[in-house]
């Protein structure tokens, strides 16, 4: 009841031609109300016949009634305007704007359709799409969301409802369409065709659905990578500040200690001198003493005198021998000098390797999606991840002469005079590249003479012994090479290869998906062997030259 109640007071305060709230409402003398400036235009119209009436009752006044503004009518709208009932009641009557879809039944100020009606071609408000509801003949009327389309329903050609599919023309058309130019045409209802296409949009919108999953699952793991990638840095962030703070401690340490070493031998030096010193001066003073003595004797002029104070002259105290003191100009410390040098050397050297070890550990990040990167096929691809390599000389063999850059190696007879170093190979006539290989990467080894062993391996295989030999162990792999075949070699174990001979060899490694390919190289590339395994450490590319002096290999420089 209260609602109905609102319902009227808004209509009683509406003015019957705009449809909306009175604006300076006035009275006619039949007393219905309108709006000044509504009343005024309906009667403007009425001036040609000097007839003007009332738009509600019909009324005729035959003089146009001359109109003041109802005050108290205009108040009353005013309060009215501020109280709920009429703020809520609009809800009832809202009215089509711009965007919106119009009762196509409502004259004056049309509302907002609630519905379409497919089967009229109408587009009806709440209020006139009660009959749809009530009545049987609508019954099987097909209402649909309101729409602005519906003449799109219609043909062009016929002014005909289009319930039909045509199939051959992929078009929809009207009932005479079909007994027309698509008469011998594929044709089903259109609703037939809804029903299959519906299956369709179905099957596109799980496989859609199916894909947003599959998107959001990857997300949410790049996502898990990300937080992953940042815990790691922030600990290696934390954890090398730590490691540095305690290796300035341990330079500290070490400094003070050699500090105190110093000036502790400097302490005994010192001291050691200065009792020298000391007991120089002693004899300085004594000789001189003796000195003046004899001296005095010299002098005398009493022979008998000068007799006898010379044959009893004081005894001199034993001499200090001159070639006790080892004096060495410039000498003194020289030697901690030059330990401390070649320790910084050292560390400098190791420091360098460390960090270009470190810089191809973090920069290198693989994100791997649902579909993981393949091994290239053309040499062009390959050439896409090409590293430049370069040998290390503290891992080469004395008879393996390091030139270009550090990219060539040849086997001589004479020794080499590298320095001394832990990393070096002693045995096998091997050296390891200085760069580790991390990330996807391809280089290519050109050799000369008998034949050579491409490798990979890990850093802990250099030093001295036969077990170090690359392919002779759990941590090196080799391609063996010469004239006639391939072998390939790992653990121990020997599996002989077939393939056309070159004398470049390409090797692709990509450490993360462990795949490890050697490939022959000329006008064609052709696969000679691939390995699938996991790589537990950073990897080195190895060569070894094993038989005759003057055969060499070499880095080729691929960009």
């Amino acid at each position: 009841m209260a609602q109905k109640r609102v319902k009227l007071d808004w209509e009683s305060f509406s003015c019957s031609i705009c449809l909306d709230l009175l604006k300076d409402p006035v009275t006619t003398p039949c007393g219905h109300s309108y709006c000044m400036n509504c009343i005024k235009a309906h009667w403007d119209g009425e001036d040609e016949n000097q007839i003007y009436s009332c738009p509600q009752c019909r009324e005729i006044f035959p003089p146009r009634p001359v109109l003041l503004k109802n005050t108290m009518l205009a108040d009353l709208v005013e309060e009215m305007k501020k109280t709920e009932e009429l703020q809520a009641s609009p809800a009832d009557h809202c009215y089509a704007g711009a965007e919106d879809v119009a009762c196509d039944v409502c004259t004056g100020r049309k509302l907002k359709a609630l519905k379409s009606c497919l089967v009229c071609l109408v587009s009806y408000c709440k209020k006139h799409l009660q009959p749809h509801y009530e009545l049987p003949v609508f019954k099987k009327h097909k209402l649909v969301v309101p729409s602005k389309n519906l003449q799109e329903n219609i043909c062009s050609h016929h002014d005909e409802v289009m319930k039909i599919f045509c199939r051959t023309d992929q078009q929809c058309i009207c009932y005479l369409c079909l007994m027309d130019e698509h008469k011998a045409h594929d044709t089903v209802s259109a609703a037939a065709e809804r029903t299959e296409r519906q299956k369709e949009l179905e099957g596109s919108q799980q496989n859609i659905q199916q894909r947003i999953q599959d998107r959001e699952k990857d997300m949410k793991l790049l996502q898990q990578e990300v937080e992953a990638i940042n815990r790691s840095a922030d600990k290696a962030v934390e954890d090398s500040e730590k490691i540095f703070t305690e290796l300035i401690r341990l330079m500290e340490k070490i400094s003070s200690h050699v500090n105190q070493q110093v000036r502790s031998q400097q302490k005994t030096e010192v001291s050691r001198v200065e009792e020298v010193q000391e007991k120089l001066e002693q004899e300085m003073t004594e000789l001189k003493k003796k000195d003046a003595e004899l001296k005095n004797i010299s002098h005398t002029e009493d022979h008998i005198q000068f007799l006898q104070n010379y044959s009893s002259p004081s005894p001199l105290s034993e001499s200090t021998d001159s070639s006790s003191i080892d004096i060495r100009p410039l000498r003194y410390f020289e030697d901690v000098t030059a330990a401390v040098s070649e320790l910084r050397d050292k560390l400098q050297d190791l420091l360098k390797e460390t960090w270009a070890n470190m810089s191809l550990t973090v920069t290198e990040v693989d994100v791997l999606l649902s579909n993981p990167q393949r091994e290239p096929k053309t040499r062009a691809d390959f050439l896409k991840y090409s590293r430049e390599i370069t040998l290390d000389p503290n891992t080469a063999h004395t008879q393996l002469l390091l030139s270009e850059g550090n990219r060539k190696a040849t086997l001589t007879r004479d020794q080499q005079s590298y320095p001394s170093h832990s990393d070096r190979f002693s045995v096998q006539f091997q050296v390891l590249s200085r760069e580790s290989l991390t990330g996807p990467c391809y280089w290519e080894v050109e050799w000369r003479g008998n034949g050579v062993h491409v490798a990979v391996a890990y850093k802990n295989i250099c030093g001295g012994g036969s077990l170090n030999e690359f392919g002779q162990n759990k941590i090196s792999w080799v391609l063996k090479c010469d004239r006639r075949r391939y072998h390939f070699w790992y653990n121990k174990v020997q599996t002989s290869l077939s393939g056309p001979q070159s004398s470049r060899v390409g090797v692709y490694l990509d450490h993360r998906a462990g795949l490890l390919s050697y490939y022959s190289v000329s006008d064609t590339m052709t696969l000679l062997y691939r390995v699938q395994t996991t790589f537990t450490q950073p990897l080195y590319a190895g060569l070894q030259l094993y038989y005759r002096f003057g055969d060499t290999a070499e880095l080729c420089k691929l960009k």
